[in-house]
């Protein structure tokens, strides 16, 4: 393999087609041999080498043509990072114009004109982020929660921690209410010498590398460090990760706001919305506001029993790099002051830690097993994510009064509507479309969360058992909440305040019946 000496520009593509869009088409390959080499029409297929750890070193890219002329993929589909063997998916591409714009110089450049193809790009551009050398510190990351789903992200967050020791510090520390457990005779942990003896459940965790309570059954990477002390665990870590029941947020932030690395940034995890009668605040920007940190979201079509076994999923991450975070080639600062309206001053990262970027959150989630897509669109994910809990209740209702497929597929065909209109309304301006429709946070976590979810199992058991929902979450969830009720009570709270329950039928109508006040076989009426 022959390295080329590319030019800037066509590092920067070669990175877009590789590690972002990860297109597998001939025409992609003919483009970019066309900007790095100055090739005419008759043009060979490229492969690439597989990606470099260091975020130094990812840009130095090497091209080989193929001899063997194989069949190649779909260009509407892309491969699962880092896995050759791994299944590929069908994605949202649409054809390109004559032009492809470079994400670094944002430079228009032109096909060749016997090159009649269109090729397929990502709908969701970010800055590139340029080469930095002799990063002298690692991020450290935390993941705050450790529930059924905060553990299931710890685990494969930690996995990667692993993988790339240039870029992160191998242990990961995940905070743990801590909690008394009792290990049954016929567990595997079972110790004589103990017995039926209640033990912490950080104890447990970290000498068995299981969470029994909250993921029964599935080993845990040994990096993975259970902490029972929130500010012990935040503590000089530059990556926060969000992850437990909405309500609980205001107290956590609380704990941790004298506590953080000022120049620490977040994911959050958790699908809500902290909301009061006259304000609805996204949970990330809660987070922003309340810490003086930045604070992206994470949200798909993701269940986490089959996350954490490792069966294939994907998601989306919104993540709008600060200004003051953006780095020029020579990884100097581009900006300093406000940026990403918040009211305060955001503290830089510090150069001697490798950016944080689309590229090094995409690095720190996926596995072969979870396709991690980035998008800027931090308000279409974060509500996309919440308030699908509120269609997905409205459909386990549905079902559980025997109504069949197509009453669910009216709620949910109603309730996504009523979801882009909250966006619209009162968040004006704010939100990409494409978003709802395209994404793994939009219309896939809307048909899993109302088929298979949790919201969706619990609400159909309470129809069918005639018990309220909030009997069957104590039954069923072993001390675990549904983000489903609370939201619903908080969204439908504020449209009261604001005059607006008449454009809301399907939002007003589950709080009704979660609070007895109608019964499930009204439903049909809202359609009227």
């Amino acid at each position: 393999m022959t390295p080329l000496n590319c030019s800037r520009l066509g590092q920067s593509l070669l990175h877009q087609a590789r590690y972002r869009s990860r297109i597998l088409s001939p025409d992609a390959a003919a483009v970019f041999r066309c900007l790095v080499q100055g090739q005419g029409p008759k043009l060979v297929p490229l492969s690439f080498s597989s990606p470099p750890t260091h975020p130094a070193l990812r840009r130095r890219f090497y091209v080989q043509s193929s001899a063997a002329t194989s069949k190649p993929a779909s260009p509407f589909h892309r491969q699962l990072p880092r896995s050759p063997q791994a299944a590929i998916r069908a994605d949202v591409l649409e054809p390109a114009s004559s032009l492809w714009f470079s994400r670094s110089s944002r430079v228009a450049v032109a096909l060749p004109p016997n090159n009649k193809q269109h090729l397929p790009v990502r709908r969701y551009f970010q800055s590139a982020k340029m080469t930095v050398n002799n990063f002298t510190k690692k991020h450290k990351v935390t993941v705050i929660g450790s529930g059924n789903w905060g553990t299931t992200v710890a685990k494969l967050v930690a996995e990667n921690c692993a993988e790339h020791p240039d870029t992160f510090e191998k242990d990961v520390q995940m905070w743990v209410y801590e909690e008394n457990v009792t290990l049954p005779k016929d567990s595997k942990h079972f110790d004589a010498s103990i017995g039926e003896q209640p033990q912490k459940l950080t104890h447990i965790v970290n000498t068995y590398h299981e969470n029994v309570k909250y993921l029964p059954g599935i080993p845990l990477p040994h990096n993975l460090i259970a902490n029972p002390s929130l500010v012990d665990a935040v503590k000089d870590s530059s990556i926060l990760i969000f992850n437990l029941p909405h309500e609980f947020i205001g107290n956590i932030c609380r704990q941790i706001k004298d506590h953080i690395a000022p120049y620490a940034r977040g994911i959050s995890c958790i699908k809500g919305v902290s909301v009061t009668d006259d304000k609805i605040e996204l949970i990330c920007n809660y987070v922003s506001e309340a810490l003086n940190i930045y604070c992206g979201a994470l949200s798909g079509a993701n269940i986490a029993s089959e996350i954490a076994n490792e069966q294939w999923c994907e998601t989306t991450i919104a993540y709008n790099t600060p200004e003051v975070d953006r780095r020029d080639e020579n990884g100097k600062p581009v900006a300093n002051g406000e940026s990403n309206g918040q009211a305060k001053q955001l503290t830089p990262l510090p150069l001697d830690y490798p950016p944080l970027d689309h590229d090094e959150w995409s690095l720190l989630f996926s596995r072969p097993y979870f396709t991690v897509s980035m998008v800027s669109d931090i308000v279409g994910v974060s509500l996309a994510g919440a308030l699908k809990n509120i269609v997905a209740i409205a459909c386990g209702y549905v079902e559980g009064h025997g109504w069949n497929m197509t009453a669910k597929t009216a709620v949910m065909r109603r309730g996504m509507q009523e979801i882009i209109r909250f966006a619209n309304e009162f968040f004006p301006g704010q939100i990409e479309p494409r978003t709802f429709w395209e994404e793994s946070a939009g219309w896939g976590d809307m048909i899993v969360s109302c088929t298979s979810a949790r919201n969706w199992r619990c609400s159909k058991l309470a129809v069918e058992r005639n018990l309220p929902i909030e009997e069957v979450e104590k039954t069923e969830l072993n001390g675990q909440k549904l983000q489903g009720i609370s939201t619903t009570r908080e969204v439908s709270s504020f449209l009261r305040a604001k005059g607006a329950e008449e454009r809301y039928p399907v939002f007003m109508a589950v709080e009704r019946i979660i609070n007895q006040e109608i019964k499930v076989e009204e439903i049909p009426k809202l359609f009227k």
